[in-house]
């Protein structure tokens, strides 16, 4: 028996849901096909799923296709839902991307269509809703190479479109895709002396390599080209690879909490075969840490439309795992597997949650924290001193799925505050700080000097040594480095800092001492915690004497309007602070593309129809960080000790101050 790891994918509404109960119906692993609408498909199982007929939540269904068998990943549409999309892509062996014959190559299947590529993730094309009111042919397979990729292989021809008796017609592989990548093919072509089998060798081969995209037409609310879609999939796509007898290494790709509000994790294994009562270690795959350990005390593995007990997972397969408590989405299990790091733009706005009059406070911070477990880049912030929660967001829909999933599974009332952009903070220039045992105002046993230095966008935080390593013990080191990681999370601003070198070129302790004949005397030895105490002093004086520069996230924007109606466009999109750098003419409508502040893309979302006749197209995503030189500088309050006021700080984290 061959396994394959399939993911649906598509912009929210061409139908992915419905694809996959049409799937499941025509393989026999369901008697009667769900309604989306009706709320009741089987991937679809959350309440607040069925009452919004969206995904919110990646579901896992397997069947059987002669030899192979398929575990389907239903993964959601909506893009303030793309982390759930980002965390399924790791595990996935292939995938067919939906996109609908009536709207066409919309914004996020241009999102999803590149990260398949980056990922070489091999996929196949369906081109859903042939049965509908102006669904089209010719018009998508041309926005399919022009949005896209040059690189798809029509498998057949879509007959009757518009109507109930739309169909697929099967028909010969087009040549011309497929010899782009191989002259061989060409040259046999060319000389007529190529066969079908030849031919039909190569697309599998290419499709494998993720080199070309067949496109299948059909309806999954007819049926119409689904069994030839099937016969692509079982065809077309890789099998799991992965040696059952090789070291034990999976990812966990999802974590929900059982009916005793234990946690169960889903894992792909791609090596080795995990069984009931071993105990492996688990951890975060971009570091390779092992940051904990757990035995698995029960495994069920997806078979026949549904998930059965067993005893043990082997390589290729998706399983669920018990008695992993501290498990996170993300962890690897055994051997850590080379991390892609993330797919998909984090998350770029954030909001304070308000409790309602009856909403005990307790009890909201524990639900936001199960909920940031099964969703990580919700980036939960307590402010102690306020008594506030925040938590970051891709956009407004996802606000409403957290309100009412906290209403309806925790039953606890909230709101939110103003939506606010996420900023993070650079340095601006070269500044240095050090302070040093028993000198000046230092109440800790510990010196500490640190240099903080400007890095290129993206890099992120780095941190070197301009002193010997065996200076001192490892584990002070470490405790400065975590410390500095910890301290960046906030700057002169209150924002997060990044794309800096933070370079210690100061150390020293008081090794461990004691009375004669006594013990262990703290107030004569440096501990970690002297280093986690001065380290936030030395690090904030140094960000201060180097200044930082507050930068807000800017979303790339790509509008498609009639042409007429730019004139209505452009002093809107100047008033969104919106700024198109790109336009184009195509016969009667228009293209225009450019940069808006994050903040402000939700405003454009529900102007656009009304200024554009409702034939307006809007796609956007994160593309940069802007400086921000308009208005005030935007701040966010410290949940910290703030180290920035070190009579405040001292009072917090040693009751007493220096000096």
């Amino acid at each position: 028996m061959h396994l394959l790891n399939l993911g649906i994918l598509a912009h929210v509404d061409a139908g992915k849901t419905s694809l996959t109960e049409r799937l499941l119906h025509s393989v026999g692993v369901i008697d009667e096909i769900g309604s989306v609408d009706a709320g009741s498909t089987r991937t679809d199982s959350l309440a607040l799923e069925r009452q919004r007929g969206i995904t919110i939540k990646s579901a896992v269904v397997s069947f059987a296709v002669d030899d192979v068998t398929v575990n389907l990943i239903d993964t959601p549409g909506h893009p303030d839902f793309i982390a759930e999309v980002e965390r399924v892509l790791g595990v996935l062996d292939g995938a067919v991307l939906v996109v609908s014959a009536v709207e066409g190559v919309q914004a996020q299947t241009r999102v999803l269509m590149r990260t398949l590529q980056r990922l070489r993730i091999p996929a196949l094309i369906f081109v859903n809703k042939i049965d509908r009111r102006g669904a089209r042919y010719d018009g998508v397979l041309r926005a399919l190479r022009e949005r896209l990729t040059p690189a798809v292989v029509p498998m057949g021809r879509a007959v009757g479109l518009g109507t109930r008796k739309a169909a697929f017609a099967p028909g010969r592989v087009p040549v011309d895709v497929l010899a782009d990548h191989d002259d061989e093919l060409l040259a046999a072509y060319v000389e007529g002396t190529l066969s079908e089998d030849r031919v039909r060798a190569t697309l599998v081969a290419r499709t494998r390599e993720a080199l070309v995209h067949p496109v299948f037409f059909g309806s999954a609310a007819t049926g119409a080209g689904v069994p030839e879609l099937i016969a692509g999939i079982k065809e077309l796509l890789p099998r799991a690879d992965g040696d059952p007898e090789g070291p034990v290494s999976g990812t966990v790709f999802k974590v929900e909490r059982g009916p005793a509000g234990e946690k169960v994790a889903y894992a792909r294994m791609f090596s080795g075969t995990l069984r009931t009562r071993d105990r492996v270690p688990f951890g975060d795959t971009r570091t390779g840490d092992a940051r904990d350990e757990g035995r698995v005390t029960a495994v069920s593995v997806f078979d026949h439309g549904t998930d059965i007990r067993g005893d043990a997972v082997p390589a290729g397969r998706i399983a669920r795992l018990w008695g992993l408590a501290e498990v996170r989405i993300g962890d690897a299990i055994g051997e850590p597997r080379k991390a892609h790091g993330h797919f998909f733009a984090p998350p770029t706005l954030e909001t304070v949650v308000v409790p309602g009059p009856d909403t005990d406070r307790r009890a909201l911070h524990l639900a936001l924290g199960q909920l940031a477990e099964q969703d990580p880049l919700i980036g939960l912030r307590h402010d102690e001193v306020r008594q506030e929660t925040s938590v970051s967001l891709y956009g407004e829909v996802q606000k409403e799925v957290i309100q009412a999933t906290l209403a309806e599974e925790f039953g606890l009332a909230v709101g939110f505050r103003e939506t606010t952009p996420l900023c993070i903070e650079r340095p601006t220039g070269t500044g240095a700080a050090a302070e040093f045992i028993k000198k000046d105002a230092n109440p800790f046993l510990a010196t500490v000097g640190l240099r903080v230095d400007p890095a290129p966008p993206g890099t992120g935080i780095a941190f070197r040594l301009e002193v010997e390593l065996g200076a001192m013990p490892y584990a002070f080191f470490k405790a400065v480095e975590d410390t500095v990681r910890e301290t960046l999370g906030q700057g002169l601003n209150g924002w997060q800092v990044t794309d800096c070198t933070v370079t210690m070129t100061h150390s020293g302790y008081w090794p461990r001492q004691s009375h004669a004949h006594q013990g262990f005397d703290k107030s004569m030895s440096t501990t970690g915690a002297d280093f986690r105490g001065l380290t936030p002093l030395v690090l904030t004086e140094a960000l201060r004497r180097a200044g930082s520069q507050v930068y807000e996230p800017m979303h790339r924007f790509r509008i498609e309007a009639p042409a007429g109606t730019l004139g209505a466009l452009l002093p809107v999109l100047a008033a969104l602070q919106a700024v198109p750098q790109t336009t184009e003419t195509r016969g009667e409508s228009c293209v225009l593309e450019g940069a808006v502040p994050a903040a402000r893309v939700h405003a454009l979302e529900q102007r656009l129809p009304g200024l554009t006749r409702g034939e307006g197209e809007l796609e956007s995503g994160f593309d940069h960080y802007a400086p921000v030189v308009r208005g005030d500088v935007p701040s966010r309050p410290r949940t910290d000790h703030n180290p920035l006021n070190r009579k405040e700080y001292l009072l917090n984290v040693t009751r007493r101050v220096g000096g």
